[in-house]
């Protein structure tokens, strides 16, 4: 029996990663993406499952591990081991689970969903010839290819290298016959493809026609082989694509893959795009299936104005930074800085001054200021607000919008930038408060009445930062938790994952009382951090 919306899990997938080298910037960009998307829907409490993994089969994958002598199973295990789980588990990545395409769990429903396709006649035998390129595992159309030094080394737009001209006996997948179909239910559904920029490149590709799709090769071995013809192994994508149906439990576990299917939420570069947007929803209505709720497209990472690649030597590790900035920062910092769905350019630069005044300047600065003035005038011990003004009115009431605006952005649109914007605009609306109320001051005033505004101040910027704390723990989920700490919210309220985004905005839920430590700095100067490593 289906699930309803309300028993179905938000599923969020990211793209399985080839193992043919070591993870950089634009992986780890997409995956902190939706660990964030995911956070933040769990602290709405909601039933959250996200999907990450390798891809492991294919030509690239094979020359790659007989390019250092070893098997290609042994190169992907390798790999796996030692640099793509240790990264997400560094970048603090709560991924629910992390699927492999060499596992038998996959590789076996994966040859009983081409089989079914195969069945219903989806699928025929044919050749093919023409321009395919192992960096992409694609065949190009010859339109697409950019000038070489001859006819013959016309390269990738995408790689920049030359292809090659492939010809071979083939099975072929009737794609062609779904254009139709496709082009009806992105209309019917125009949240399907985001943003607008990937719909529209989408839609002109399926509008002038669309080919049959060779699903197999037949030149290596490094692959699932076809059930009923194991001469042929399966295309690569059309292998990569069906790990989002068998983590679900698709042919094995029915209820949880009720609960799962469709998917939320396919993140996806837009390099990629048409294999999500074109290929696998045929697929999927071929195998009378339904479709993923939304593929949203993130763009590029450039260095030097080129895509960020490691097979045009321009990966970075995401290493590099956290041991500069720190992981909270390093997770921050892409999400705000680069309008999710658009091309962005890196520079640390841009990351230092970011750090320097959001970070450290606006947000750390606050919380010290706080922490310092609470153990200056009351021991540490958070007063309780007396006879709040207008004053302490607009800052509730800024929350307020604050919370719906970054629920809305991150939560629903995946505006990343757009909902961090809305937080820090009220970590300023709190330091400008400090800064027109002047609580140090207002101290120097030994009347009670003083006395009884200073605690009303310092009470409402506490307050200000126990919201930030729950808005901004699926972003930077140590520096949060210190915070909470620090605030001595754990005692009074039950741990920061208990608390949810609309709790967020109710104002005056950290009693007085609560125990207020100064703690470490949450975001260090970065000179400072260069002396610690």
């Amino acid at each position: 029996m289906p699930a309803t919306e309300e028993q179905r899990t938000y599923y969020v997938t990211t793209p399985i990663y080839y193992v043919n080298d070591r993870p950089h910037l634009g992986h780890a960009y997409t995956t902190v993406a939706g660990d964030v998307l995911t956070r933040w829907h769990r602290q709405r409490g909601e039933k959250v499952h996200y999907l990450t993994g390798t891809d492991e089969h294919g030509q690239k994958i094979l020359r790659t591990a007989e390019a250092h002598g070893v098997t290609p199973q042994e190169w992907c295990d390798r790999l796996v081991a030692e640099a793509w789980r240790p990264l997400w588990e560094h970048l603090r990545i709560a991924n629910d689970d992390f699927i492999r395409t060499t596992e038998p769990r996959h590789t076996a429903r994966a040859a009983e969903f081409v089989q079914g396709l195969y069945d219903r006649g989806e699928i025929y035998r044919g050749a093919y010839e023409g321009p395919y390129c192992v960096g992409c595992e694609e065949y190009k159309l010859p339109a697409e290819l950019l000038p070489g030094a001859t006819e013959e080394e016309r390269l990738c737009p995408v790689h920049r290298r030359p292809v090659e001209w492939l010809a071979e006996e083939n099975y072929f997948f009737r794609l062609s016959a779904y254009a139709l179909r496709l082009l009806e239910h992105y209309a019917a559904h125009p949240e399907f493809i985001q943003p607008a920029s990937a719909r529209n490149e989408v839609l002109r590709f399926v509008e002038q026609g669309l080919q049959d799709l060779s699903i197999s090769r037949s030149t290596f071995d490094w692959g699932v082989p076809l059930p009923w013809d194991d001469k042929h192994v399966l295309y690569v994508w059309v292998d990569a694509l069906q790990n989002y149906l068998t983590a679900a439990g698709h042919g094995a576990d029915p209820e949880r893959f009720a609960e799962l299917w469709p998917a939320s939420v396919h993140l996806v570069g837009k390099d990629i795009l048409r294999f999500h947007a074109v290929i696998w929803p045929a697929m999927l209505l071929a195998a009378g299936l339904p479709l993923p709720k939304r593929v949203v497209a993130n763009g590029w990472l450039m260095v030097g104005g080129e895509k960020m690649s490691k097979s045009n030597l321009t990966g970075i590790s995401p290493t590099d930074l956290t041991a500069h900035f720190g992981v909270d920062a390093y997770r921050y910092y892409f999400l705000r800085a680069i309008p999710y769905g658009t091309d962005g350019s890196f520079s640390w630069e841009d990351f230092t001054a970011r750090y320097t005044s959001e970070l450290a300047n606006d947000f750390g600065n606050l919380a010290s200021r706080l922490a310092a003035m609470v153990g200056r005038y009351f021991d540490g011990s958070l007063p309780a607000a007396v006879e709040p003004g207008p004053a302490e009115a607009a800052v509730a009431a800024a929350l307020t919008g604050a919370v719906a605006e970054a629920d809305r952005r991150i939560g629903e649109e995946l505006d990343f930038a757009g909902g961090l914007g809305a937080v820090f605009d009220f970590v300023r609306v709190v330091n400008g408060y400090l800064s027109d109320q002047a609580p140090w001051q207002v101290a120097k005033d030994p009347s009670d009445a003083a006395r009884g505004r200073l605690a009303t101040i310092l009470y409402t910027a506490a307050e200000g930062l126990r919201a930030l704390a729950v808005l901004l723990n699926p972003v930077m989920p140590d520096t949060a938790a210190k915070l909470w700490e620090s605030l001595g919210a754990a005692p009074l309220l039950g741990p920061l994952a208990g608390q949810t985004i609309a709790t967020a905005a109710d104002w005056g839920r950290l009693p007085a009382g609560a125990t207020i430590t100064k703690g470490e700095i949450l975001f260090p100067r970065l000179e400072a951090l260069e002396e610690k490593h």
